[in-house]
């Protein structure tokens, strides 16, 4: 991608400390003399499909695109990203939550593009899940390119580097054996035979290596029988530590990120990758994400999110914001961080006109957008939408758009389609989570006293009134009523009249549930 830059955003970008920047600067140190003699500088993303494409493959991919455009506005240097497919590598176990396990079962340690597809869908399981990732990518806008183990295995666009590996063998295995127990160590290779006859992926000692004649030989197991085979053509596969340094030396790849559990695995591939005579490509290592009991996700127990789940109940600009905030940080990936996420999206649209360019370039939103966020005319928060959902009990978009457009004369699906989307999550989001969590309690005699005060306010003031007026009766209604603390009025007000123990501006959501309805709420809760 070539993008026209101007003097002074380039200069801004220079200087910023928005975390794609300060990775971009390691790329421009890293050419400081020049430009690469391949004429562009590639980043690299790598994807293992033992298992369904999960957020955490998306992250990767959207922070590397990040990084990628920071370092387009700071040179002139053409930019490629491979994501890649780890699909040649053996199935070693049955992933959860796939059907027909026993046809995965019956094919381990098979290539994964040899594994059947258990779905039906496509020549073999490695297939089907490189599909679906890139289904999603592309569903993302992300410009990339697609780059599958077995094709460039079998296609010989890995045999000059793998015969570098076999001829540095001895020099490879002492970066690795010193990681190993003993047992490991004794039968270490880092050349992963595809036997001939089985098809499988064989981790196995080997006994004998031609440099010469590019061949390695093994004992096929279960027999006496040496087996040679080339360590070209797709006919060995190399373990993975040793694999990643062979793609970053064949590929000659310049940036790649990883989580923080692989730092010992990045850091003994740039060694091999040393060994092999490159340099080692740039990268951060970036925190891991947690399900709702904090443990790890994995795309082999199917314990996260999925990306489809997310996109269910929310925009996928909400998903890369949460992919941008602190990558450093451990995060909770589970439904609950969805409408927060919503939330803060918008803020930061609705923030990013106004701000001077250095604040531009540090907002999430451009990052997000590639510089270029959308304008939205947001007169309400999703925040407020899935309330108005929990408390109307409905899920019939025409009737939500009632309330909207009694309170905001004028707007309509077709004046705001934002809306009218951010409508369609809220009603799937509360249907989901929201509704059957619900538990409305009966008032105090402290509560009921104020909420009988509060429906005569209420109504005094009557319908068509702004929401800071009702608000302010709110307020004065819990001070009046002994509440030294507001937000415990508050807290019993959401109790009572929701069923949940957190809620929205109450004055915002008078306004647009209408003051008939609440009057009508307030005397149901009282009954």
């Amino acid at each position: 991608m070539t993008t026209t830059v101007s003097s002074e955003v380039r200069a801004a970008a220079l200087v910023s400390k928005a975390w794609p920047f300060e990775e971009a600067r390691k790329l421009l140190e890293r050419y400081k003399d020049g430009p690469p003699a391949k004429g562009h500088v590639l980043f690299e993303t790598g994807y293992g499909p033992s298992g369904l494409p999960h957020i955490g493959t998306f992250g990767e991919v959207a922070r590397t695109t990040m990084v990628r455009r920071a370092f387009e506005l700071m040179s002139d240097i053409p930019t490629r990203l491979i994501a890649f497919s780890d699909d040649m590598d053996g199935l070693r176990k049955v992933p959860g939550g796939i059907p027909n396990p026993e046809l995965l079962a019956a094919n381990l340690n098979k290539p994964l593009t040899q594994v059947p597809d258990p779905f039906g869908t496509h020549d073999s399981f490695g297939a089907h899940n490189n599909a679906r990732l890139r289904v999603f990518l592309d569903t993302f806008g992300f410009e990339y390119e697609f780059l599958s183990s077995t094709d460039c295995y079998k296609s010989g666009r890995f045999d000059a580097t793998l015969l570098a590996v076999l001829a540095n063998y001895d020099a490879v295995i002492d970066v690795i054996l010193p990681t190993l127990g003993p047992e490991r160590r004794a039968t270490y290779s880092p050349f992963l035979p595809i036997d001939p006859a089985s098809g499988d992926v064989l981790q196995v000692p080997l006994v004998a290596r031609d440099v010469a004649a590019g061949t390695v030989s093994y004992v096929r197991p279960g027999t006496n029988e040496t087996v040679t085979v080339p360590v070209t053509g797709g006919h060995c596969k190399l373990q993975w530590k040793v694999d990643w340094a062979m793609r970053w030396v064949a590929l000659d790849v310049d940036y790649e990120m990883a989580g923080k559990d692989l730092i010992d695995s990045v850091m003994l591939s740039g060694k091999i990758t040393r060994v092999l005579g490159a340099r080692p490509p740039e990268g951060f290592n970036y925190e891991l994400f947690l399900d709702a009991e904090g443990t790890k996700i994995s795309k082999s127990k199917g314990n996260g999110l999925t990306i489809d789940e997310w996109l269910t109940y929310a925009a996928p600009e909400s998903l890369s914001l949460y992919m941008y905030q602190s990558p450093r940080k451990a995060k909770r990936l589970h439904f609950d961080v969805i409408p927060k996420a919503v939330e803060e999206y918008y803020s930061f649209i609705k923030a990013f006109p106004d701000q001077p360019l250095e604040q531009q370039l540090g907002n999430p939103v451009f990052h997000i957008h590639g510089g270029k966020p959308p304008k939205f005319d947001l007169p309400l928060s999703f925040g407020l939408l899935l309330n108005l959902v929990t408390v109307a009990g409905t899920s019939d978009p025409a009737v939500l758009w009632g309330f909207v457009s009694r309170n905001f004369p004028g707007t309509t699906p077709a004046t705001h389609p934002e809306i009218d989307r951010l409508v369609g999550y809220a009603i799937a989001y509360a249907r989901d989570f929201v509704v059957p969590t619900l538990a409305r309690r009966a008032p105090t005699a402290q509560e009921r006293a104020a909420l009988e005060d509060l429906s005569t306010r209420l109504a005094a003031i009557g319908a068509g009134a702004d929401a800071e007026a009702y608000q302010y009766e709110v307020y004065e209604t819990g001070k009046a009523h002994g509440f030294e603390n507001l937000r415990d009025w508050f807290k019993a007000l959401y109790e009572i009249l929701i069923g949940t123990s957190n809620g929205p501006r109450m004055g915002s959501f008078i306004a647009l549930y209408g003051l008939d309805e609440t009057l009508a709420l307030i005397n149901e809760s009282l009954s």
